[in-house]
């Protein structure tokens, strides 16, 4: 009975290989696809040129960011200078024309023009001072500062500067007003009644 079953076995698997519609291969073996490695090794090529050129565009941007940072910089640095600029000359001008007025006004006593001198002064040379500083950081690296740094400490003595024009414009319209309230009293003090 051993010999019929291993005759029956060995007639189904011929009859299976002779009846399979691929014959008789072998199952499992990889075959190779020449075609299909060639176009990954050159997607794989294409794929690093693109990488190549991003990093490059990338570098480009960066340096284009740190130049437009630049400009950027030098513009605030000048729009800063301008505007002490500006300052200064509005403090010539309180100078020349309030100050002397305030000054020359026979209702201001000897003992205020000092007074009025001084805080006057202290402000021109405030802004005298602030006029050497930017002097050297504008002229010089001044401890190697970068643009963005200078620039900051550019608008800080900006806004010190509109402090100033602030603060002059403040004490100009406080004299005037003493002025005009002492000359009001004088003519009220000195008006003739005809009662």
């Amino acid at each position: 009975m051993n010999t019929k079953i291993k005759t029956i076995l060995l007639g189904l698997f011929f009859t299976v290989t002779l009846l399979s519609p691929s014959g008789a291969t072998a199952q499992g073996m990889p075959t190779y696809d020449n075609t299909n490695f060639i176009s990954l090794i050159k997607q794989l090529v294409e794929s690093g040129k693109q990488t190549a050129q991003m990093i490059k565009s990338v570098k480009l941007l960066k340096d284009a960011k740190e130049s437009i940072e630049k400009v950027n910089n030098v513009v605030l640095q000048l729009k800063a200078v301008k505007e002490i600029g500006k300052n200064n000359q509005r403090l010539i001008q309180v100078l020349q024309n309030d100050l002397s007025d305030i000054l020359n006004s026979p209702y201001i006593k000897p003992d205020e023009v000092s007074r009025v001198s001084a805080s006057f002064t202290s402000i021109v040379e405030n802004s005298l001072d602030t006029m050497d500083f930017i002097d050297q950081i504008l002229s010089s690296d001044y401890l190697k500062m970068t643009d963005a740094e200078r620039a900051e400490i550019l608008k800080e003595k900006e806004l010190e500067s509109n402090e100033m024009v602030a603060n002059i414009t403040i004490k100009t319209k406080r004299y005037k007003d003493i002025i005009s309230f002492r000359k009001m009293q004088d003519k009220i003090n000195n008006r003739e009644t005809n009662y």
